[in-house]
């Protein structure tokens, strides 16, 4: 089953690797002719959501502009997670989502420009010391992508900052539903019990400060979760970076919403 899943993963990543190398180099978001090959044209390299400093410091979700004296949102006030603080980029929106789309779906390559980007926004949290952890995929869904996106930008981001790579330190053990459509305390349910700590890594994890990799972050089910788990194992504290990060907003199916979201606008 790991020959196979090897094989699968080193076949997309050459097949990517050979489409970036014959066809012209295009935009990673629009596919406009670009000069150099894994860049953005100058249309979406402005345009890309930029998460600023108005933002949940604990969740790092993006905060309307007349949020900009709060320091949480209304989630993490009500009932904060169990990581310590989250980070990302960029909102899940226009170019980012994009390049999110095409990251899932083959652009194994495109990982270094990502990750690049994930790393100017907490290089402390990859520096050696620090402990990165990608979220696990289930083995009947590595076998079908043929690789872990989150693994890929930790390797990245591991070579950039110095931190130490817990490659399989943590499994998930339980295949979980796809999340599509699904409200937060759906996706909490969802992926309660899913994930464990391997046993031989326990006594690695044991008061470490971790940084958790992923993609993106959409309700924060999963992170908690694997933060809850880590937490148990006896780390010290868990912090989360991602590529994007999904804004709450009044129409966004996947949000159990208070009624006073439906107040503001945070697209």
């Amino acid at each position: 089953m790991a020959a196979t899943r090897l094989f699968v993963e080193s076949v997309k990543k050459g097949l990517g690797a050979f489409a970036d190398l014959v066809m012209p180099p295009a935009c990673l978001a629009c596919k406009t002719p670009v000069a150099t090959a894994l860049s953005l044209c100058p249309d979406c390299w402005a345009s890309l959501p930029v998460i600023g400093d108005c933002c949940c410091i604990q969740c790092g979700v993006p905060l309307p502009t007349e949020w900009q004296t709060e320091s949480h949102c209304l989630e993490c006030i009500r009932k904060p997670p169990p990581f310590t603080q989250s980070r990302a980029p960029y909102a899940y929106d226009g170019a980012a989502r994009q390049i999110m789309l095409g990251f899932k779906n083959g652009r194994a390559a495109w990982s270094p420009v990502m990750a690049r980007a994930m790393a100017r926004m907490a290089p402390e949290w990859i520096a050696p010391g620090r402990i990165l952890l990608p979220v696990p995929l289930h083995r009947w869904r590595l076998a079908r992508r043929g690789y872990n996106q989150a693994l890929l930008l930790a390797q990245q981001l591991r070579d950039m900052g110095g931190a130490t790579l817990g490659r399989d330190w943590l499994l998930r053990i339980r295949n979980t539903r796809t999340t599509r459509g699904m409200t937060r305390s759906q996706r909490q349910r969802n992926t309660a019990g899913a994930f464990r700590v391997h046993p031989a890594a326990a006594s690695r994890l044991r008061d470490a400060d971790i940084t958790l990799i992923d993609d993106v972050m959409t309700t924060g089910a999963t992170a908690a979760a694997c933060a809850r788990t880590l937490l148990r194992a006896g780390a010290r504290q868990v912090d989360v970076l991602t590529y994007a990060r999904v804004a709450a907003v009044p129409h966004a199916p996947y949000l159990d919403m208070d009624p006073i979201w439906e107040n503001h606008d945070q697209s």
